[in-house]
């Protein structure tokens, strides 16, 4: 007998990056931060008291909504923590969109995560594809008759990002209709919507600790925006788990959220190493959009994405590859150390020439 309900037989699970354990690879594949987390938070992490975790965390994380707060200008009340951006980006569709009603839309290429919560909460979707330069189709997007939007910027896979003035404009024109900016590599663009949600109650913004900060491994992330959309996210959170933020992660992740300047030191190096590595990759025959994020889109080459993805991993090298129509050709390659980029370098000159 089969106890599973229609839905969790039907639903597709987002499939998340190899994290093999056979061998030792140069691992691109996850978008993982190539550098260690801040000195602080790591002198937090071995300073923490083993005798608190017998005790319950606060369950809203006041004390790290509070440095965050801080951090990005806005007020305590305007900052929601969740066990990493994809549970702040799943409360997000039961709290802003109904089952059934209207539909939540984004791109078609874009972080695959939504249409997985979609069909998991019920909420109807428009799809809407992105234009042959893989850049968002706003225009269509804005015609589109649904309850909100989920805008990834820059963008996953394709790392394109868009300009502040772009996104203001754009949320400015969908009136009453919610945009949730997902934001989990801004750190490495350097224009994050933060400040807008001061001027539009309509958007919110999505952030995670895995990048930038180096802290993937502890699963947090926030949402910044309007008390009242706050809000909404706690009602959910509190139908869920009243404790989505572990005491280690609230500890950690405040100490490096008040750690600005290590944060844009390692940024920076990535965005130094993005920019040699896109370089390497054209002068091969790739075809790489220009990126905002920790990561490039390289395709186009002289063999498939497939084998290009089969012929690295053979060599010890694991890059991101998606067997869909519109992603056959490319590869989505994180960056990682110089030493880590001359790896694959050396690799790909290797299975190419």
């Amino acid at each position: 007998m089969n106890f599973l309900s229609k839905r969790a037989q039907a639903i597709a699970p987002y499939t998340a990056g190899e994290q093999p354990a056979d061998k030792q690879y140069v691992k691109l594949n996850t978008n993982e931060n190539p550098y260690p987390p801040s000195p602080r938070a790591t002198e937090v992490l071995r300073a923490f008291e083993a005798e608190k975790l017998r005790l319950y965390p606060r369950p809203d994380a006041d004390g790290l909504r509070a440095a965050i707060a801080r951090a990005e200008g806005v007020e305590e009340g305007n900052v929601f923590c969740g066990n990493g951006s994809d549970e702040v980006l799943a409360l997000s569709f039961p709290a802003f969109f109904d089952e059934g009603g209207k539909p939540a839309c984004f791109a078609d290429l874009t972080y695959s995560f939504y249409e997985v919560f979609a069909a998991f909460f019920g909420v109807k979707t428009h799809i809407v594809p992105l234009k042959a330069d893989f850049s968002f189709d706003l225009a269509a997007m804005q015609a589109a008759d649904c309850a909100g939007y989920y805008l990834c910027n820059p963008n996953a896979p394709t790392g394109i990002a868009l300009p502040l003035s772009t996104v203001e404009d754009f949320v400015a024109s969908v009136g009453e209709r919610i945009v949730i900016a997902d934001e989990a590599y801004m750190d490495f663009y350097g224009q994050s919507a933060v400040p807008l949600t001061k001027k539009y109650k309509n958007l919110l913004v999505v952030k995670t600790f895995s990048k930038s900060y180096s802290l993937a491994g502890i699963r947090c992330g926030y949402a910044v925006g309007d008390e009242a959309l706050i809000g909404g996210l706690f009602r959910m959170k509190d139908c869920f788990n009243s404790y989505p933020v572990d005491a280690v992660a609230q500890a950690v992740c405040t100490a490096a959220v008040e750690d600005k300047e290590y944060r844009d030191k390692t940024a920076a190096l990535v965005k130094k190493e993005r920019a040699r590595l896109r370089e390497a990759l054209l002068s091969l025959g790739f075809t790489v959009p220009e990126s905002g994020a920790n990561f490039l889109f390289a395709g186009r080459a002289k063999k498939s994405g497939g084998e290009l993805y089969r012929a690295l991993k053979e060599e010890g090298v694991l890059v991101r590859y998606w067997e869909r129509p519109i992603l056959r050709d490319f590869l989505r390659i994180t960056i990682g150390t110089p030493e880590q980029n001359d790896v694959l370098l050396t690799k790909l000159k290797k299975i190419l020439i």
